[in-house]
């Protein structure tokens, strides 16, 4: 996946990006607002995962989906602080971006065990439609989750959910159009990973 970049370039703004979580985790425990601090705590975690990935392994993601990653949780963190609360549009492209993410991860992983069993064979508009149907589900599960945990999340009401929703479907369709590609290297490491638990 490539933003204009060079490499280089994306690894150091995802690093600056992470030093940002790190600084909003301080600030949160610092002033006693706990909620902030999980909030970026979590989210700092989250961005951890690829380097995670490489170490136990040995599996370098793209650079490019690294900061695709980063700039979601960065979204939805800054989000928390009161952006959802003053600018509409503001959560309406939080989800749109977290919801591509997700949909790149679970059409990696469809894939993935597609190529890897003889007996899966699809056509790819179905694929299309998983992705969709994923990033859904995967939304109903998120809201759950927020009504659960009410005390540390912020719910904004059924008309919010409706919209979050929508854009969660925006996501998902753009990455069904335009963005399988853009995490091909991920499908492959996915299906390394299938090949390798099937032989053991």
């Amino acid at each position: 996946m490539t933003v204009g970049l060079s490499e280089s370039q994306e690894r150091y703004v995802v690093r600056a990006l992470q030093l940002a979580l790190l600084g909003l985790v301080g600030y949160g425990t610092a002033t006693a607002q706990f909620a902030i601090a999980a909030t970026g705590g979590l989210a700092l975690g989250i961005t951890l995962l690829p380097a995670w990935l490489r170490r136990e392994y040995g599996y370098s993601m793209d650079a490019g989906l690294v900061l695709w990653i980063t700039a979601a949780v960065i979204l939805h963190t800054a989000g928390s602080l009161g952006l959802y609360e003053w600018y509409q549009w503001y959560d309406e492209i939080a989800h749109t971006v977290s919801a591509s993410v997700v949909a790149g991860a679970g059409y990696a992983a469809f894939r993935a065990f597609e190529l890897h069993s003889d007996e899966i064979d699809v056509q790819p508009a179905f694929r299309s439609v998983f992705i969709v149907v994923f990033v859904l589900a995967t939304g109903v599960v998120w809201e759950v989750m927020e009504f659960a945990f009410g005390g540390l999340v912020t719910v904004y009401g059924i008309d919010d959910i409706v919209t979050d929703f929508v854009f969660n479907a925006v996501g998902a369709i753009i990455v069904a159009i335009w963005g399988t590609g853009s995490v091909g290297e991920l499908v492959g490491f996915f299906r390394r990973r299938l090949r390798s638990e099937s032989e053991n």
